[in-house]
């Protein structure tokens, strides 16, 4: 009975550290470096039409640009884009709200991203960008 029991743990101890060593290591968050942000008015093809709430508020369409800096030798994939922007008086344009959007693919190296955002049409320019940063996978994600 004893050297069935040790028989048991052993194998399932192997078990255990081969499916360990041999198991796709996860997928972990790759930090990309966002900079020289600017942003312009859309263009009216993009801008038209624009997708509300239901509300009658009023609203700006902006396309926020820049670079984007993936440091390691892989495409980064669904890249989450996390910032904070301001407007004129320095009030939230996102209220409570830092992810902006994302990046379907950033290949190694420094490439150019582009982001549409909403802003309320009440609220002054020139818009303030802050703390922009971004974080996406090593593979692509499946669904």
């Amino acid at each position: 009975m004893l050297v069935r029991s040790l028989t048991v743990i052993f194998f399932s101890c192997v078990l255990g550290v081969f499916s360990w060593v041999f198991t796709d290591p996860a997928i972990a968050l790759t930090q990309i470096r966002l900079f020289d942000l600017t942003y312009k008015e859309c263009p009216a093809e993009i801008g038209k039409g624009a997708v509300t709430s239901g509300t009658t508020m009023a609203a700006n369409c902006f396309l926020v640009t820049g670079k984007a800096e993936n440091s390691t030798y892989k495409t980064v994939y669904d890249a989450d884009i996390f910032g904070r922007i301001y407007d004129a008086n320095n009030n939230p344009v996102m209220q409570n709200r830092t992810r902006l959007g994302s990046i379907p693919e950033v290949p190694p190296g420094i490439s150019d991203f582009e982001l549409r955002i909403s802003v309320a049409a009440n609220q002054p320019t020139p818009l303030k960008l802050k703390q922009f940063k971004a974080a996406g996978f090593g593979a692509q994600v499946r669904k």
